[in-house]
């Protein structure tokens, strides 16, 4: 870890924190009511662990592989070691295939993109099998953009993924994830955030054996909009670690708005 990297992203921290507070007091909202989650994707272990140090909790990451690597890594890190004996915890906010779904419940300590039926029950299958009960977000696809992953609000698949998550005993459902669409003017932005709510609001009335408590919306560029739309959780990267690398891979339009 050298030092001008780590004051760096020290730097990086506090404007982010007084960026968030600042929203926070816009909306008329308390700064604890906000979650911060680090997305750490395409940053090496020392990253993380840098963050740790620094006191972040929450990291989410893109990919099973790429996690799974950096992990071992992580474990041989002292700043790392003792962010466990704080709760730190790494979550799968990445398009989540269900042949990769042992891996992922054996490595991450939450999915925050499950996107169909399917998954879910693979996942539940799995964490079981790993005797753990695996914390949950249900990514709700409210773009048209064809690259956006995540499940059609009204969709049956949506209706019968609800009815059967109260089943699936090894799961903890606790509340819902979208992404705003890309490069959109301000309206648009909000109008998809403010419909995550909505659905929130809904999906809660109709299903009282599920929690619905988190809200994770808004990155690196919009978390502002969706702290007034009430996010409980905000996403960002680049304005913390700083900008990635060029994407190099389809899908790596997401990896760079964060």
């Amino acid at each position: 870890m050298t030092g001008a990297r780590l004051t760096a992203l020290s730097e990086n921290l506090e404007q982010l924190e007084d960026a968030i507070a600042r929203a926070c007091t816009k909306a008329g909202r308390a700064r604890g009511e906000v979650e911060l989650m680090a997305v750490s994707k395409t940053f090496p272990a020392e990253t993380l662990a840098e963050a740790a140090a620094l006191g972040l909790t929450l990291f989410g990451e893109n990919r099973v592989q790429e996690f799974a690597a950096k992990a071992s890594a992580l474990r041989a890190t002292e700043s790392w070691t003792r962010a466990l004996d704080l709760a730190t915890r790494v979550h799968l906010i990445g398009h989540l295939q269900s042949n990769k779904a042992a891996r992922a419940a054996e490595v991450f300590d939450g999915v925050d993109s499950v996107d169909s039926v399917r998954l879910a029950e693979r996942l539940n299958e799995v964490a079981g099998k790993c005797a753990k009960r695996l914390p949950i977000l249900i990514e709700v696809k409210l773009s048209a953009e064809a690259t956006k992953t995540g499940m059609e609000p009204d969709s049956d698949e949506a209706a019968q993924l609800l009815d059967r998550l109260p089943d699936l005993t090894h799961l903890e459902m606790r509340g819902l994830m979208t992404i705003a669409p890309w490069g959109a003017v301000e309206d648009v932005t909000r109008a998809c955030f403010r419909s995550l709510r909505e659905w929130q609001i809904r999906w809660a009335a109709q299903h009282p054996r599920l929690s619905f408590e988190t809200l994770s919306m808004g990155m690196s560029g919009d978390f502002g909009l969706a702290i007034a739309e009430g996010a409980t959780r905000i996403r960002v990267g680049t304005a913390l670690f700083g900008k990635r690398k060029p994407p190099t891979e389809q899908g790596s339009q997401e990896t760079e708005n964060y």
